[in-house]
């Protein structure tokens, strides 16, 4: 739902949607929900659980013992965090990442708005495969920047073919999210690997959203894996841009610490935005992703363990549940299409009155008018656990429209 429009206002931001979370939030407004039925939310993928007691040591030293804590840093971020993100990451993905390709950012929403003002301004294109993370498409339209969607299908892996028809003159970048936010899906390698393909040919930007790497099954213990092959190729940032999060890993919502990883040339552009907007990232939490880097390695492992748990929990559930078809899971998320006759945002607010079950329709990712945003709906687990997981179920077992 977006705004009346004021003409005092900035026209691109007036009509831009107000932000879904808060407009689910709103239908809970005002209601109880007894202590022997209470509100299973499974609207918002941050981690509400507060960070591990050593890092939370770490904070309060730094806080109360590190004079540089409390002062300006550099824009770009801390030489030190920078450091480590290369190296573990060019170790992680096989390929061969400097400190000068890495910047820190006020968390990954703002990693994105600092890349997109460097690739696109008022009327240029970008690609944004559908069902989409809703604050991408916010910031595109706040911008001015046409948003092209690419549909996705019953598999929610986007077509490179698809994409290639979208591209013109005015195309800047495509962006690409793995493990998908809100579709779950972890993007096969080689579909990754022909989307570089495709943004090389045509000299545009592709830019990955990883916020949720930690958590992608190919990362286990168990196979040792990558989910690509894009920073083995020696010249990976004459198009390739990565996004990245601290937020979900280390439980650090709420120190607002991302990261991006991209050429040093583009770089240079993204600190004229990041000095702009916020001097400098948050340096208590910069602290903290270093610090959580370099020790919690096997605690972030578990982490993962347990979400791959409540994954199978999830399909499982599916399976036996008459009329609901699953079509994506992984990740905090599993997307989902219902059986009723009903809009997708009707039946969620029905759900919260009937169910006490708070879920995001799938008109909150997807564009107006869309048939598949009417029957889908987002639910992200990562704040239940199995057994929160089986009383959801129970619920939606029992629910009639």
């Amino acid at each position: 739902m977006s705004l009346p429009q004021n003409p005092r206002l900035n026209p691109n931001l007036s009509a831009t949607e107000l932000p879904p979370v808060m407009e689910a939030r709103r239908w809970i407004e005002g209601k109880t929900f007894p202590a022997s039925r209470p509100l299973i939310n499974v609207s918002q993928a941050a981690p509400m659980e507060i960070p591990p007691l050593a890092l939370r040591e770490v904070l309060a030293d730094a806080a109360l013992n590190n004079p540089d804590a409390h002062l300006y840093g550099p824009v770009l971020g801390l030489p030190a965090l920078r450091a480590e993100i290369a190296a573990q990451f060019s170790q992680s993905y096989g390929g061969a990442i400097t400190p000068a390709q890495v910047a820190i950012t006020h968390g990954c929403n703002q990693a994105f708005c600092a890349v997109m003002t460097a690739l696109a301004g008022p009327g240029d294109e970008v690609i944004l495969p559908t069902p989409w993370y809703f604050n991408h498409k916010m910031w595109l339209d706040m911008s001015g920047v046409t948003t092209r969607p690419l549909e996705t299908g019953a598999d929610l892996i986007p077509d490179v073919e698809a994409a290639r028809a979208l591209i013109g003159p005015k195309t800047r970048a495509i962006v690409l999210v793995t493990p998908n936010n809100p579709g779950g899906v972890e993007y096969p390698a080689q579909t990754m690997a022909a989307f570089r393909d495709l943004a090389r040919a045509h000299n545009i930007a592709l830019v990955v959203d990883e916020t949720y790497r930690d958590f992608d099954s190919r990362h286990s213990a168990a196979t040792g894996g990558r989910p690509h092959d894009l920073f083995t190729d020696p010249a990976w940032d004459d198009c390739l841009i990565q996004l990245y999060s601290f937020s979900k890993a280390y439980r650090m919502t709420g120190h607002r610490v991302g990261a991006i990883t991209a050429s040093a040339s583009l770089l240079v552009q993204v600190e004229k935005f990041l000095d702009t907007v916020s001097i400098c990232p948050n340096q208590l939490g910069q602290i903290g992703a270093l610090w959580g880097m370099q020790n919690l390695g096997p605690w972030v492992a578990g982490e993962r363990d347990e979400i791959l748990s409540r994954r199978e929990a999830m399909i499982s559930g599916f399976t036996a549940l008459p009329g609901w078809k699953l079509m994506g899971c992984g990740a905090y998320f599993a997307w989902v299409e219902h059986p009723f006759d009903l809009a997708s945002d009707a039946l969620c607010k029905r759900l919260v009155d009937d169910c006490a079950i708070l879920m995001l329709p799938g008109t909150f990712f997807t564009p107006e008018g869309s048939d598949a945003g009417r029957k889908q709906i987002r639910i992200a687990f990562a704040n239940i656990d199995r057994e929160g997981i089986a009383e959801m179920f129970r619920r939606l077992a029992d629910f009639r429209p």
